[in-house]
């Protein structure tokens, strides 16, 4: 099995063969994606691959970058402007600034400009019947205006469309008689769902990710058949389950944000073998550090994300939050002269300085190899050399009045809190007590920075995984193969809906079905998102129960909503009648999954020792820049480690793709499976 996760600064590919993992890291390069990727898979070999999985931040850079082919989207008419006006909400940091504006809105960077939006005479009401119908004559001309203008695609979301999609349909018949065979999306297929806004964005995404991954799709397909591959290609999506590509295709709004949701998979399944079921899940690349939270096991999902601020996609999503930390964060000097980090990052091309490959700013990875972390002849498995004096240039052209010493000093404390502080912020927004968890450290900076980060982050213990450099690909071979239906039903929840509701239940496990092999072992998993009388937003994920829905089962969705409601609020309203909103099946495969091997314990003849030692500087007092002041430290090669080996700090763990940093007050245990459990010293 093939895994590959395409990230901002590196693309990570793993391979699970004859249970060894092998691993290897290709720099991204934007001109081109697919090249690092099909670089990866030449290194590790594809030709005897059973199965490519892929997650791809490649739509989610060209919506970033507005680097986006040219669409027209058809609105009913007295609505184009809705992709303008969003949901109208604003950011916490931008309530009181008169400048603000969204980045999608015709006023920065529009997804659809507003001449390539037209209106469409037609009207269907709330209960979808036609109040007036689609005035054809009318939909050609403003089609004609497309044809003229040169779209490339088309996305359709007309009013109240989830409830009767015979306009959309009619209208995307049209969209081929005068566009010809460009692609189309229409709403009523790719997200039947009430809130017309969110629709009407996800539709948009829809048509864009078609006409952007058509073309990589089957370049990548093309270029891994050259390379002998015959196994099936799967595309992650943004729950991190995994989708056959041809699916994928047909709706590829799903998998645009699908790589870090795979690292909070990874920790997920890699905590169930460590029995760790409460976990903060912290991915620290190059450029972001991905933040996330799997309790009891499972991830948080939710129903939406958001590409940009208020810009919606209705896909069940692994709830990630992402701050601009990361080991090509910039170090720079604020307005009062303050040392700041972050959010810029030098990417990997130029890179930081100390990559000699033209960067001059100072960036954590810079920090990091001149306090003594990172050693320049071994970083990335030895395959980049690091200049510690191009580092130290960077750092000296900061226009501070602080001494060398404490720019470096500060610069990797300012790197480490602001982590932390991201960490907690997400933990206390998803009503975890930190105390409880385990913060799992990954991605090619995380066990360099998130051991610091224990005591500010309040978590009981730290773990870098085996290959933390590459988990969140790991995580591509730990996902089931799923397939979802949802649909949009207001319906206040009663014996006499229970038809109604069984109906919707019925045509979606039936829909789902076709498309899975007869003889496939498939588990149906139901759900509602619904809202007590008189509310706004939805509790979703309230479980339905199997079988026919009969009055009982009307009563046990009741119970389950109000249980669900008390478990999430705290509160519990059983007087109020609920209404069901959003009905929906995930249809599951089971997958064979990566394994990891167990790690024989330290024989009598081997003792534990270290391959040599490292001199850590800049920790101590910040009152001089002696560069002969230091601490000797030992440091161990990770893969001469055994379980049971206890190393206490200060001490640095070096591996092909990552370097974990033991500070002073801790205390590293590897457990069973390779993994690195870092605990506070016993006082």
């Amino acid at each position: 099995m093939i895994a590959v996760d395409v990230g901002g600064t590196f693309t990570d590919v793993v391979a699970l063969r004859d249970g060894a993992i092998r691993t290897t890291k290709v720099s991204t390069d934007y001109t081109d994606v697919t090249q690092a990727v099909l670089d990866g898979a030449r290194t590790l070999g594809v030709e005897d691959a059973r199965v490519f999985n892929h997650a791809s931040t490649h739509g989610l850079n060209a919506v970033i970058t507005r680097n986006l082919p040219k669409i027209g989207f058809l609105a009913t008419e007295g609505h184009r402007d809705i992709l303008d006006m969003g949901r109208v909400w604003r950011p916490a940091s931008a309530i009181l600034d008169p400048r603000w504006r969204r980045s999608f809105g015709d006023a920065a960077r529009p997804l659809v400009p507003r001449y390539l939006r037209r209106g469409i005479r037609e009207r269907i009401t709330a209960d979808g019947r036609i109040l007036f119908g689609l005035d054809e004559e009318q939909a050609r001309e403003e089609l004609e205006v497309l044809r003229t203008c040169g779209v490339t695609g088309v996305a359709i979301c007309l009013i109240n469309a989830y409830l009767n999609p015979a306009h959309e349909r009619r209208l995307r018949e049209l969209v081929h008689d005068v566009l010809g065979d460009v692609p189309c999306s229409i709403s009523s297929d790719v997200s039947p769902l009430a809130k017309e806004y969110t629709r009407a964005s996800t539709t948009v995404v829809d048509a864009l990710m078609k006409l952007i991954y058509s073309d990589y799709t089957a370049t990548l397909e093309k270029g891994l058949g050259e390379l002998g591959f015959t196994g099936r290609l799967n595309f992650a999506d943004c729950a991190a389950t995994l989708v056959p590509a041809e699916r994928a295709m047909e709706q590829p709004f799903r998998i645009v944000f699908s790589g870090p949701a795979a690292g909070t998979v990874a920790s997920a399944h890699f905590g169930s073998l460590i029995g760790e079921s409460h976990l903060l899940c912290a991915d620290v690349g190059g450029t972001s550090c991905d933040i996330s939270v799997v309790t009891g096991g499972t991830p948080f999902v939710d129903t939406t994300f958001e590409l940009e601020h208020d810009l919606v996609v209705n896909a069940l999503a692994n709830e990630v939050t992402a701050i601009g930390a990361g080991g090509g964060s910039l170090v720079s000097i604020g307005q009062t002269g303050e040392i700041q980090v972050g959010p810029g990052s030098a990417g990997s091309n130029p890179g930081p300085a100390c990559y000699g490959r033209g960067g001059s700013r100072p960036t954590t990875t810079d920090t990091c190899v001149l306090i003594g972390i990172l050693d320049p002849q071994r970083f990335a498995g030895g395959s980049v050399n690091l200049d510690a004096g191009l580092a130290r240039a960077a750092f000296e052209s900061l226009d501070s009045e602080f001494t060398f010493a404490q720019r470096v000093r500060y610069a990797y404390e300012m790197a480490v809190h602001t982590i932390a502080e991201g960490i907690f912020n997400v933990a206390i927004k998803n009503g975890v007590d930190p105390r409880d968890f385990t913060l799992m450290a990954y991605g090619s900076a995380g066990p360099m920075l998130l051991p610091a980060a224990m005591d500010a982050v309040h978590c009981k213990q730290v773990v870098v995984p085996p290959n933390p450099g590459l988990f969140s690909a790991l995580g591509l071979l730990s996902a089931d193969q799923v397939f979802t239906a949802n649909r949009s039903v207001y319906t206040t929840l009663g014996p006499e809906v229970a038809d109604r509701i069984d109906a919707v239940f019925t045509e979606m496990e039936e829909q789902l079905r076709e498309r899975l092999d007869p003889n496939a072992q498939v588990t149906l998993e139901r759900s509602f998102d619904g809202h007590l009388a008189g509310q706004s937003w939805e509790t979703p994920f309230v479980p339905v129960p199997d079988g026919t829905i009969d009055a009982d089962a009307i009563a046990a969705m009741t119970a389950a909503f109000h249980d669900t409601y008390q478990e999430r609020s705290g509160n519990r309203f059983e007087y109020l009648p609920v209404e069901g909103v959003t009905f929906r099946v995930r249809a599951v495969l089971d997958t064979e999954k990566v394994t990891f091997p167990e790690l024989p314990e330290r024989g009598p003849d081997e003792p534990l020792a270290p391959a040599r030692t490292v001199t850590l500087r800049y920790f101590g007092e910040l009152g001089g820049d002696d560069e002969d002041a230091g601490q000797e430290v030992p440091a161990y090669d990770r893969t001469a480690l055994r379980a049971g080996d206890v190393i206490a700090g200060p001490a640095i763990v070096d591996e092909g793709l990552s370097t974990t940093h033991i500070a002073a007050a801790q205390r590293l245990t590897v457990g069973r499976y390779g993994e690195l459990v870092i605990r506070r010293k016993a006082a």
